[in-house]
C-alpha cells in the first residue's frame, strides 16, 4: 500500500506566520472568484451557448423566453455539481488524512461500489426505475458498506491499513457481483451504463432536495473534524498526549466520508478521481493543515466537476460526453504523475 512520507504526516500544529495567513486567505477568496466564473460558464455553455445578458435575465428576472428555460433547465445541474464536488473533494481529503495515504480517494473504502451494487440490485430485484428511487438505494448502499469496512477493519480498534485493506477487499467482492448481474440482465445493463460512467444530466430539484440534508451534514462534519485529524496525522502516541480521541476521530471521519460520497454518488453516479486530484493539489499550497485544506477542497473540488462537465458538452455537441469519463480522462495521467513524483514506502 502506498503511504505518505514522514514528512507529509506531520500536522501544522503551530499557527502560521501572518503573511502565510493572508496568502492563505486571499488565495481562498481567489479561489470562491473562480468557482463563480465556472458556475457562470456551466449555465452559459451548452448545445446553445447563452449570452450573460441571457443567464442574468433568467436567474433574477421572469422566466418565459428559450433562454430563460434555458437557464432554468442548467440551474439544477449546476447546482448538482456545486455540491457534489464539495462532497466529493471533502471526502477525499478526510479519506487521505483517516488512512495517511496519499493515493486514497472515495473509492478506496468501497462506497462506490456499495452504491452501485444496491442500485443495480433495485434495478434487477426490485422493479425500481426512477432516479428518485436510486437516490435512496445508492445511499443505503454506501451507508451499509461504510459501517461493513468500519466493522472489518476492526472498529474501535481499526487502524488506516485495516480500513484500506478492508474497503479494497469489499470493492473487489461488489463489482464482480455488479458486472454478474449487470451480464445476466439486459435491463439492468441498459440502465445501469449512464448511472455508471457518472452524470450531472439528470440533474432536478427533486434530486438536490433528497440528498441535500446529508450534505450540508456531512460538509459540517468533516470541517468539523480538522482539528482531531490534525493531530492523527502526527501519529497515534501523539495524537494522544495531544487529547485526541482516535476512536471517535476514525469513527466519525468514517462517517462524514460515507455520508459525502454516498450522497454524491446516489445523485450522479460514481465519479472518480476528483476526491484523489484536488486535495494533493490543494495541499502544495496550504501545506498539510486541514483547516485549510478542506475549505479548499470544499471549493476548488466543483471547479474541477464543474470544468469537467462544461468540457464535455463542448467537445461532444450536439450530444455531450459524461463528467464521468471527462474526470477519468484528466485523472488518470494525474494519478500516474502523482505515483511517480511522490515518494512512497511499501508497508
Amino acid at each position: 500500500m502506498l503511504v505518505d512520507s514522514p514528512p507529509e504526516q506531520r500536522a501544522e500544529t503551530a499557527p502560521a506566520p501572518p503573511t502565510r495567513r493572508a496568502i492563505r486567505a486571499f488565495g481562498l477568496v481567489l479561489a470562491v472568484a473562480i468557482l463563480v466564473l465556472v458556475a457562470l460558464a456551466s449555465i452559459a455553455i451548452g448545445a446553445k451557448e447563452l449570452s450573460l445578458g441571457q443567464v442574468w435575465h433568467g436567474l433574477f428576472e421572469d422566466a418565459g423566453t428559450y433562454g430563460d428555460v434555458v437557464v432554468a433547465e442548467r440551474l439544477s445541474r449546476t447546482v448538482l455539481g456545486l455540491l457534489a464536488g464539495a462532497a466529493l473533494g471533502l471526502a477525499g481529503a478526510v479519506l487521505q488524512a483517516l488512512t495517511r495515504n496519499p493515493l486514497a480517494d472515495p473509492g478506496l473504502l468501497g462506497i462506490n461500489a456499495g452504491a452501485s451494487a444496491a442500485v443495480v440490485t433495485a434495478i434487477t430485484y426490485l422493479g425500481v426505475t426512477s432516479l428518485s428511487g436510486y437516490v435512496w438505494f445508492a445511499f443505503l448502499g454506501a451507508a451499509a458498506v461504510g459501517a461493513l469496512v468500519w466493522f472489518l477493519g476492526g472498529s474501535r480498534g481499526a487502524t488506516p491499513v485495516r480500513l484500506a485493506l478492508a474497503g479494497t477487499a469489499l470493492s473487489a467482492a461488489l463489482y464482480g457481483y455488479l458486472q454478474a448481474v449487470m451480464i445476466m440482465d439486459d435491463a439492468a445493463l441498459g440502465k445501469m451504463r449512464f448511472w455508471t460512467v457518472g452524470s450531472l444530466s439528470s440533474a432536478s430539484d427533486s434530486t438536490i432536495r433528497q440528498v441535500l440534508p446529508f450534505l450540508l451534514a456531512g460538509v459540517a462534519l468533516a470541517l468539523a473534524l480538522s482539528r482531531p485529524l490534525n493531530a492523527m496525522a502526527m501519529g497515534d502516541d501523539t495524537a494522544k498526549a495531544l487529547g485526541a480521541n482516535l476512536n471517535r476521530t476514525r469513527a466519525l471521519s468514517m462517517l462524514a466520508a460515507t455520508v459525502l460520497c454516498g450522497a454524491a454518488t446516489a445523485a450522479c453516479g460514481p465519479i472518480v478521481f476528483v476526491g484523489l486530484m484536488v486535495p494533493h493539489v490543494v495541499r502544495s499550497f496550504t501545506g498539510p493543515d486541514l483547516r485549510w485544506i478542506l475549505p479548499y477542497a470544499a471549493i476548488l473540488s466543483p471547479v474541477l466537476l464543474l470544468g469537467a462537465d462544461v468540457i464535455g458538452r463542448m467537445v461532444a455537441r450536439p450530444a455531450e460526453l459524461q463528467v464521468g469519463i471527462v474526470t477519468a480522462i484528466l485523472g488518470g495521467p494525474v494519478f500516474i504523475y502523482l505515483v511517480r513524483r511522490r515518494r512512497t514506502a511499501q508497508l
